[in-house]
């Protein structure tokens, strides 16, 4: 039976204190087992349940978040479901009762096991996960953790995470080390240029490249496999960046055949912010030096890039449970309904002359994220006004060689919010900003 209880969930208002403007209740993990066992009994292909509204308005039960927001900002950071969040309080209230014993004695061993799990599901041995807290933490582990000499040179594109940038720049100057970047098609649809374009640019110098496996500007889909198969044949290691990637469309980290991968987990596995992942070969792990010191005896154990001192056990932990939430879902219909949503504004928009998408909508090139722009329309004014006049969120890009707004839905975005972001596009579209 659809009852008003179930229906004022599935539209994101669990009780009348959602209504009233009053803090949301966590769902519990009885209720959230039922939206799971829910998401289990549809079945079909990942297509058909893209357009189910039925299976989609359970996922998003799961969810605590603000419905007078249409938060179109998933890439940055995405909430959490309720009962991530409940997990996280859990572990958090008992490692309070007493934390050298209840933290470091009893929770921070149940890592192990979270450990294990998240290795299953991504096609890894155990000995190769770290967990860090984000992909930027990941990334710089093996940027500054890999020996490099004067005029050693990095290869990587201009459109890579400018944090990303920034750690070789210090090392730049601090070493003598040489960043070379360097221009791909926007969007980007034949995977060998892209590798051609990286391939051509490798000099005797070359000692690593850096690459996006999706690009945070635009969502494009690079060729991971194909790059690192060409650099391995040259012995050079690809750091790959697969912060925005991982849990958003379905692929497995052995798929890759990579040496290395940095995620963030608070992006598309919803797991709690400030939770990241780093992959490392096995037969590579020495070859990296961690962050924070680690003894000798840890040269070749993945753990040691975990060694940063005191830290909460809770957040980590919970990945276990947005683990669990992302296989409720499943990953291909997760993928099937971020593309299905992305075409359902992306499409619409260009139905006008002065819209141009700077994202393919060609199967593999790009999932979930996609960028759009007005021509004539500044990023960062309209990004303002979607907000302040429609309390629509999405984040401006500023390019050298394309701008646009960013747009990035996510498994609780409705239709209906789908249909309020591009009434709002068309009003600016037909009648510009105000000035």
């Amino acid at each position: 039976m659809y009852t008003r209880r179930r229906f004022l969930g599935a539209i994101g208002l669990p009780s009348f204190a959602a209504a009233a403007g009053l803090p949301l209740p966590l769902p519990r993990l009885s209720e959230t087992a039922g939206i799971l066992e829910a998401l289990a009994g549809h079945s079909g292909s990942p297509d058909t349940i893209a357009a189910d509204e039925d299976f989609w308005a359970e996922v998003a039960r799961a969810f605590t978040v603000d419905r007078s927001l249409v938060n179109l900002n998933n890439g940055g950071v995405s909430p959490a479901p309720g009962y991530v969040q409940e997990a996280m309080k859990r572990h958090l209230d008992y490692s309070n009762k007493a934390p050298v014993y209840t933290m470091w004695r009893i929770l921070e061993p149940q890592r192990e096991a979270v450990r294990q799990r998240v290795a299953r599901e991504w096609g890894c041995a155990t000995e190769e996960i770290a967990f860090t807290r984000n992909a930027s933490e990941s990334l710089q582990i093996l940027q500054l953790g890999i020996d490099l000499e004067p005029g050693d040179e990095v290869l990587t594109t201009n459109q890579d995470y400018p944090r990303m940038i920034t750690t070789f720049q210090q090392r730049e100057r601090r070493e003598g080390i040489v960043l070379k970047q360097f221009s791909i098609p926007v969007p980007a649809e034949d995977p060998a240029e892209i590798v051609r374009l990286f391939e051509q640019r490798i000099t005797p110098r070359t000692r690593l490249i850096l690459m996006c496996h999706m690009i945070n500007l635009t969502g494009q889909i690079l060729p991971v496999r194909e790059v690192v198969a060409m650099a391995r044949r040259q012995n050079i290691p690809v750091l790959v960046d697969g912060a925005h990637a991982l849990a958003h469309f379905d692929f497995k980290i052995s798929d890759l055949e990579c040496d290395n991968y940095s995620v963030s987990l608070h992006k598309w596995l919803f797991a709690p912010h400030g939770t990241g992942l780093l992959y490392v070969r096995k037969d590579r792990i020495a070859d990296v030096w961690p962050l924070m010191a680690a003894p000798e005896g840890m040269d070749d154990d993945i753990r040691k890039f975990e060694e940063i001192g005191t830290h909460p056990a809770a957040p980590y932990l919970a990945i276990a449970e947005a683990l669990t939430f992302h296989q409720g879902i499943g990953g291909k219909r997760k993928e099937a309904r971020l593309v299905y949503l992305r075409d359902s504004w992306a499409r619409r928009l260009l139905e006008h002359d002065r819209v141009r998408l700077h994202t393919s909508l060609e199967p593999g090139m790009a999932c979930g994220i996609a960028n759009v722009e007005i021509d004539g329309i500044e990023p960062g004014a309209l990004t303002s006004w979607l907000f302040s006049q429609h309390r629509i969120i999405v984040t401006p890009v500023v390019h050298s060689e394309f701008q646009g707004i960013r747009v990035s839905p996510s498994v609780y975005t409705t239709p209906r919010e789908i249909d309020r972001f591009v009434d709002a596009m068309e009003h600016v579209i037909d009648q510009g900003l105000p000035t």
